[in-house]
């Protein structure tokens, strides 16, 4: 291949990827960042230069991160146990101050930076700043749902959204700033509260009625009953799929935050694979798409 094809096969991208520019424009897109990818030098790159180009074309890129393998390094150089109920960590009072120290201090300012770095301007947030996200502490869970002989455990300071402050958030599109929150919520009196992050994403794009929820994972998205990725399903769909158990194990609660998110206005939820390149771009600026999308009608 000379110089000159390589050129016009770039320049054909991007005639290809314009109609879908358009689409995008102006519109809000929440991203939650996590999985290995996080973990993934390149990948991490490459997820910067994507979030300042969709910025760049008009696109208000909101960044929701995870951290949970970070904190739960952290734990054991500290000699703090931890231990998780359904997926869940149970976050006692020095868990919390780690899980807050790392999601808001370490992992927070890593992606802030390389965004930063790639062209864009991005700042940093805490659910806690200016009351973004207002939290309720999450009740006991019982740890074998199906028998109630086992004691409910309680999970400490872990919470979930009841509010979202959009007003903040809606500064920002107006604005070259790109948001990068670390979900850590706020209680009515003040407590700390550590959040999922795929729960606090779906939240923040529900109260905004974003356009596109993208969940980027570690797998390539849903599979059928065959094992096979499938590019797009109904919210119907995916609550047959999970009735059916076809949809199980950790992709449950995944499929349940883009329903909620659905049902809350977001247009579409996207589960797709954060390690795959440039998955976002993909995504949203190609017609194939990168994983699978959830959405009330196809």
């Amino acid at each position: 291949m000379t110089h000159d094809d390589s050129i016009s096969i770039k320049a054909g991208i991007l005639s290809e990827a314009l109609p879908f520019m358009r689409r995008h424009s102006d519109k809000t897109i929440v991203i939650k960042y996590g999985g290995h990818a996080m973990g993934n030098a390149e990948l991490g790159a490459e997820f910067a230069r994507d979030i300042v180009l969709l910025k760049q074309i008009g696109v208000h890129p909101i960044v929701v991160h995870g951290g949970g393998p970070q904190i739960g390094q952290m734990l054991e150089r500290l000699n703090i146990k931890s231990n998780f109920v359904n997926g869940l960590r149970v976050t006692d009072a020095a868990t919390m101050e780690i899980a807050e120290m790392v999601l808001s201090g370490s992992i927070n300012k890593e992606i802030v930076a390389l965004i930063n770095g790639a062209g864009g301007l991005a700042i940093g947030l805490s659910g806690k700043d200016g009351n973004l996200i207002q939290a309720r502490k999450i009740g006991a869970i019982n740890p074998n749902s199906d028998s109630n002989i086992e004691k409910a455990t309680d999970l400490g300071f872990v919470g979930e959204p009841v509010a979202i402050n959009t007003k903040m958030l809606e500064v920002f599109d107006s604005s070259d700033i790109i948001p990068v929150i670390a979900p850590i919520g706020v209680g009515a009196n003040g407590e700390t509260y550590n959040i999922n992050a795929d729960t606090a994403a779906g939240a923040i794009a529900g109260a905004l009625g974003a356009s596109r929820l993208l969940m980027l994972t570690d797998t390539a998205g849903v599979l059928d009953a065959n094992k096979a990725v499938m590019p797009e399903i109904t919210t119907a769909q995916a609550r047959d799929m999970i009735a059916a158990g076809t949809i199980y194990g950790g992709m449950i609660p995944k499929v349940e935050t883009c329903l909620e998110a659905v049902e809350k206005g977001v247009e579409a939820a996207v589960i797709l694979d954060g390690r795959r390149p440039h998955a976002i771009l993909v995504e949203l600026l190609s017609e194939a798409g990168a994983g699978t999308m959830i959405r009330k009608k196809s």
